[in-house]
């Protein structure tokens, strides 16, 4: 008499399938406010304690695209700070910015990414006292930290994004730091991203490696509270045949970006991008300014005011006021991992060059694109579908 089913022996589960591939973000400024935000935020919504709320990527359109998980997602970077994360952390959180208790509650997350932030640069001389490093020796160290961490964490791909604060354009030629790193993600045959307006890939020495790297990049200055306004706001005057007469507006922010933009040069180079939307949406740059003020006791928040003077019929003259209040680090840090997530899906379809699709993310976008949130966001849905095939649907990423 043969066995009863429930009493044969089950065989042992196997798995032909491999581990999920993991994805490194490597922060320019892995220290910083926005860097910080963003693993935390990172390592909250993958465990299922809040919601992506601001992460476009997460939204339906976005959904059968193969984008890395944020749980495949490994972070470091470089900084030239040394307070560690997990205590850069308790900072925000006692600054409102992150929410009461979670920075402990991703300890361990913070504590990763930390041990893989390695020293930035470039110095005045190095540590043990001998002669500055050349561009060239800085580039090689970059280059090399990038690969380590990529080796180590048997990577599938990795991503850099620069998130460190604004320095001034050269005057002089030189390659500034963003640009050092920026070199260095594309001689580790890593995409990059510019999410801030320093120089980056823009310098004309770095035009032919770009050009011949054959990798994504994207950027440059994130687009996260008064400059998405103006991106809205332009268009609509111009659709509604207003003629705008003078745009003005002033910052007040703390934190690093304050002390950042205290410098002029800095905030000539901030202010730039600013500009630039709404001469690209009115056709014309308006009279009137923007105006940075450090105000340190605002920490990582900001409020940016608006004054906008137009004509409506018969030449009535009009005024129409904004204030946007918010904590700047929290606006970006959603917008730096979908840009990471993208960038990185990009590289792995064998795209190359500028991606103007991502405008929707900037105040000065690499590539041709419009300067419309709206015709931006539909561009932006446009390469969702070009990320999309029909393997990818079965969610091998996530």
């Amino acid at each position: 008499m043969s066995a009863e089913p429930s009493s044969l022996p089950l065989p042992t589960p196997t798995s032909s399938s491999s581990p999920a591939p993991r994805f490194g973000v490597w922060f320019v400024g892995a220290r910083g406010s926005v860097a910080t935000t963003a693993i935390a935020g990172c390592a909250a919504v993958a465990a299922g304690l809040h919601p992506p709320t601001g992460m476009v990527t997460e939204t339906p359109d976005f959904a059968a695209c193969g984008l890395p998980s944020l749980s495949s997602l490994v972070f470091g970077g470089h900084d030239t700070v040394d307070c560690p994360l997990p205590k850069r952390a308790e900072h925000l959180a006692a600054g409102g910015v992150l929410p009461h208790g979670l920075p402990s509650a991703v300890h361990t997350e913070l504590a990763a990414a930390d041990a893989e932030i390695r020293p930035g640069g470039p110095l005045p001389r190095d540590p043990d006292g001998g002669p500055a490093r050349t561009d060239d020796d800085w580039i090689d160290v970059f280059t090399a930290d990038i690969r380590d961490f990529v080796g180590r964490q048997n990577l599938a791909g990795a991503v850099v994004v620069n998130v460190a604060s604004t320095e001034p354009a050269p005057a002089d030629g030189s390659l500034p730091p963003s640009s050092l790193y920026a070199a260095a993600a594309l001689r580790a045959g890593c995409p990059y991203v510019n999410f801030t307006p320093s120089t980056g890939l823009h310098h004309p020495r770095l035009a032919p490696l770009a050009d011949s790297s054959g990798l994504p990049y994207a950027g440059r200055d994130g687009k996260t509270g008064q400059t998405l306004l103006r991106s809205v706001l332009g268009p609509m005057f111009l659709q509604r045949a207003l003629t705008v007469r003078a745009w003005s507006g002033t910052n007040l922010l703390g934190g690093g970006d304050g002390a950042a933009l205290a410098d002029p040069a800095a905030a000539a180079a901030k202010n730039a991008g600013k500009e630039r939307v709404l001469a690209d949406t009115l056709g014309a740059a308006p009279e009137g300014e923007v105006h940075i003020d450090d105000v340190p006791a605002l920490g990582d928040w900001k409020t940016a005011w608006d004054h906008i003077a137009f004509d409506g019929f018969l030449g009535s003259r009009m005024i129409l006021q904004t204030i946007w209040q918010g904590c700047d680090s929290a606006l970006a840090a959603p917008l730096v991992l979908d840009l990471a997530r993208l960038t990185l899906r990009a590289r792995e379809k064998g795209l190359s060059g500028p991606l103007a699709d991502l405008g929707f993310y900037f105040k000065d976008p690499v590539g041709d694109g419009p300067s419309s949130l709206a015709e931006q966001y539909t561009r932006l849905r446009h390469f969702a579908a070009r990320l999309r095939t029909a393997s990818d649907a079965s969610g091998a990423h996530r």
